[in-house]
């Protein structure tokens, strides 16, 4: 084995050594804690003021419902444009310092959203939570894999991590309403900023000073403004396409910029000595076929997620606050997902494990199909909640794929990497919103969408097994 690379592969069950133990420590627990903490609380950012959009409108006399939509787009951007730079720079000054910067700023921002007087400055702080959170994302990921080896702690660790996203954005969606209606959507944000103050205090006395060791030499500044501007104008045209027309000008000029864009940060990375994001790395079947397989589930989980919201509000006309527990069988047994996810691929690999996790989201996706018009509450709860099991069981799956058996000075990038999907997903929640928008009945619509949802997590499946495969003779555990 060379001594710079592990060649473990991850595509089978590791066999049982006596050394093997998921026991995380109480040190580890607490590290664990810090780290999905970040996470937890980036979860609940991107969902708690959706609820709060329409009290935000009122009380701070946003002109228009397009401008008001800034307040929650305004975080996307910077957050998904910014994860290759900050995967890269996390190596350049140092993974725990950069941690600790996103998550100070994080919490400054979020006090500052909540005491915003004008739309101008709310839609600036929430640009700049979306900063902070690109800054935290990867470095959170590259931390929990540099503290917790390859093998069962780490993955016990990446199902918590993977349970507690999912379950942020459930928590943000029912305690975005009810803090709206009890008190003010200032509290919103304000809860954000304990929560970023939580997260630097853990991150100050827990989180090892081996976290700042340096691996990277240079920043390739070609590389970080292409890939920037061209994610931002890929998250950009599929976020407002769907109501700027997928014909209008802005609309296209966004798509066609990220396509040209792109093609040059590829460009760029192949001739850079230190290039942001080695297309070696990019190209290993591991990380191409993993990412895939997370975009795939994170963007038809993500955009059923939104066609259930218009089933309950639109359809059978529930309150936002009644369809955020509507979400709770989701949340549910995506934590209980995340807690078993370590055992199930312990027992039968990460490839196998990501077909499972498709498989169950495919079959509650697709039983959405049957919901009626006049409400099926136990057919909801469990439909939703099969699609929050298996899609938690995929995503732990494929980010343990995507971390193995990287040397240190990869975990960075592959961090930025393994977060991508979720913010490229939105091309999901576009996809179906398009598809349900082509039918004449609402309702009709969402079916068929969902049945759209259900056939794409199904090629999920061929993409992990097809693309995952171990090729003859490839040394695994």
């Amino acid at each position: 084995m060379n001594g710079s690379t592990n060649t473990r592969t991850p595509d089978r069950p590791a066999a049982a050594s006596p050394e093997d133990s998921s026991g995380l420590g109480a040190r580890g627990r607490l590290i664990l804690i810090t780290l999905c903490g970040a996470t937890f609380m980036t979860g609940v950012d991107y969902s708690i003021v959706t609820v709060a959009l329409p009290e935000i409108g009122r009380d701070l006399r946003f002109a228009s419902a397009a401008d008001l939509q800034w307040v929650a787009t305004a975080c996307l951007l910077p957050t998904a444009g910014l994860l290759p730079l900050f995967g890269r720079l996390s190596d350049l000054v140092g993974r725990r310092r950069l941690f600790t910067l996103g998550a100070a700023l994080f919490g400054a921002l979020s006090l500052l959203a909540g005491l915003a007087p004008t739309p101008g400055v709310l839609i600036a702080a929430r640009a700049g939570q979306g900063v902070a959170a690109a800054m935290v994302g990867p470095t959170a990921l590259a931390l929990m894999t540099a503290a917790f080896p390859e093998g069962p702690r780490r993955t016990k660790a990446l199902g918590i991590n993977g349970a507690l996203l999912s379950l942020g954005f459930v928590v943000g969606t029912i305690g975005g309403g009810l803090i709206t209606s009890g008190l003010s959507w200032r509290w919103t944000m304000l809860l954000l900023a304990l929560f970023g103050a939580v997260v630097l205090v853990g991150a100050l006395t827990l989180l090892p000073g081996t976290g700042d060791v340096r691996t990277a030499k240079r920043l390739d500044v070609p590389g970080a403004l292409l890939s920037s501007a061209g994610l931002f104008a890929l998250v950009y045209g599929i976020s407002t396409g769907g109501a700027a027309g997928w014909a209008s000008a802005p609309t296209l000029g966004a798509l066609i910029g990220a396509a040209v864009l792109l093609a040059a940060f590829l460009v760029a990375e192949s001739r850079h000595a230190d290039p942001l994001l080695p297309l070696g790395l990019l190209n290993r079947r591991t990380v191409k076929w993993s990412a895939l397989t997370g975009l795939i589930t994170f963007s038809m989980c993500g955009g059923t997620t939104l066609l259930l919201s218009l089933y309950t509000q639109d359809v059978l006309g529930w309150s936002p606050l009644a369809t955020g527990f509507g979400f709770l069988a989701e949340g549910a047994l995506a934590l209980a997902g995340g807690t078993v996810a370590a055992r199930v691929i312990a027992r039968r690999g990460t490839t196998a494990t990501i077909a499972t996790g498709l498989l169950i989201q495919a079959v509650g996706t697709a039983g959405m199909v049957l919901l009626p018009a006049h409400g099926d509450l136990p057919l909801l709860l469990v439909t939703s909640g099969l699609m929050g099991l298996g899609h938690v069981l995929a995503v732990v799956a494929f980010v343990t794929t995507l971390t193995s058996g990287l040397r240190d000075d990869e975990q960075g990038v592959a961090g930025s990497i393994a977060q991508m999907p979720q913010f490229v997903g939105a091309i999901g929640v576009a996809g179906l919103t398009a598809v349900a928008s082509a039918n004449g009945s609402l309702l009709d619509g969402l079916h068929t969408a969902m049945g759209a949802a259900a056939v794409v997590v199904l090629a999920g499946i061929a993409v992990a097994v097809v693309g995952l495969r171990a090729p003859a003779g490839a040394r695994t555990a």
